[in-house]
This record gives structure tokens, C-alpha cells and sequence, in this order.
């Protein structure tokens, strides 16, 4: 996978607008996780991740569109899953999808970037916290590393990372019929970062 400058110089480099808008796909993306451990388990609204993703997507090319983010981060903490009280795996994914939002919410009221671009990192923790879970060889640290990196799981991630941030560079007017487009392509890919996928209404 040859790379031009650094993946994560190039996302450093982007117009915060950009950034938001990265970081929104990813959240997207990360949001059937959530969905299905809800169903399963019966933990927690769907719903109000849902509704905060629609709004954020919204927010992007709505500029009257006003975030009320205090009551979003207060509903996310409510519904975010605490790994101590289940006994299943799928509540790791589901945690990380409430994160991903709560810390995007938390980085548009600070203005602070990096923690914007952080959702990219916290994707691909969750595939290969995912992939290591899914592991049944004992394998030493070095040999768990290159697993994790050349599994198809983890090369789809990062695939799917640099198309989408070269999609958001080639795109800096960020059109709101671009911006529908590109939620339309996630949202019906149905498919999750670890490649859950569950039925759209």
C-alpha cells in the first residue's frame, strides 16, 4: 500500500470542514455495530446515536442548523455500554460507535482538531480489537501485529480510510448534493468497520 505523504499528515492537512466531515463517515460507518448489539442485547436507543449522526450530516450543508451538543453528549453517556456489565463481545463495537460520536460532538464544541482526526485511530482499534478477538492461535506480539495489519478485515479498514479521505480532499467545496451523495453511499453500503451489517428501514 504505497501512500503519498503520511495518511495522517494528509487528514492534518484538511480544512476543519473536512475533518468533520471524515470523521462523520466513520462514525457512520461504526454505527451498525451499535445497532445490532442494542437489538441483541436490548441495551440502550439506537435511536439517539440515529438521530445524532442524521443531524450531524444535516449540520454539514444546513448552516441555520443549530447542534444543541450538551444534550447529545448527555444521551450518548446514557446509552453508551459499560464492557463490565456484558458478558458478549459486541458491546466493545458498540462502546467505541457511542465514543466515536461523543468525541466528535466533545471536538466541534472545543475546536480541537486532532481530536477530530483521533475517530480514525479509534475505527481501526476497534477492527483490530476485532480481529484479535476472532484469533484462535496463541501468536507471540510481532506476530499478532503483522496478523492483525495484513488481515482482510484490517486492509478493508484501511482501504476504505485513505478512499474516503481522498474522496473529502478532492471534494473541498463539500457541495451539499456531495455531501448527500457520499452519506447515501455509507448508509447503503449497510456494511460496519468489522463488517457487521444490519437491514436499513
Amino acid at each position: 500500500m504505497s501512500n503519498k505523504p503520511g495518511f495522517f499528515k494528509r487528514l492534518k492537512a484538511l480544512e476543519p470542514e473536512q475533518k468533520k466531515l471524515f470523521a462523520i463517515a466513520l462514525c457512520q460507518r461504526m454505527y451498525p455495530n451499535y445497532q445490532l448489539f442494542s437489538e441483541v442485547c436490548e441495551f440502550g436507543d439506537a435511536q439517539v446515536l440515529d438521530t445524532a449522526l442524521n443531524l450531524l450530516w444535516q449540520s454539514m450543508y444546513d448552516r441555520k442548523l443549530k447542534l444543541n451538543i450538551d444534550v447529545y453528549l448527555e444521551r450518548l453517556d446514557v446509552n453508551t455500554p459499560e464492557p463490565s456489565d456484558f458478558d458478549v463481545y459486541g458491546v466493545y463495537p458498540a462502546m467505541d460507535a457511542a465514543v466515536a460520536l461523543t468525541s466528535l460532538l466533545s471536538a466541534m464544541q472545543s475546536k480541537i482538531e486532532d481530536d477530530m482526526t483521533n475517530i480514525s485511530k479509534l475505527s481501526s482499534a476497534t477492527v483490530a480489537n476485532y480481529i484479535e478477538a476472532t484469533l484462535e492461535d496463541e501468536l507471540s506480539e510481532a506476530e499478532l501485529d503483522d496478523y492483525i495489519f495484513s488481515h482482510p478485515v484490517m486492509v478493508e479498514e484501511k482501504t476504505l480510510q485513505s478512499s474516503l479521505l481522498e474522496i473529502v480532499e478532492d471534494n473541498p467545496k463539500m457541495t451539499p448534493d456531495f455531501i448527500k451523495a457520499l452519506r447515501k453511499e455509507i448508509v447503503q453500503a449497510g456494511v460496519s468497520n468489522i463488517g457487521i451489517e444490519v437491514s436499513q428501514d
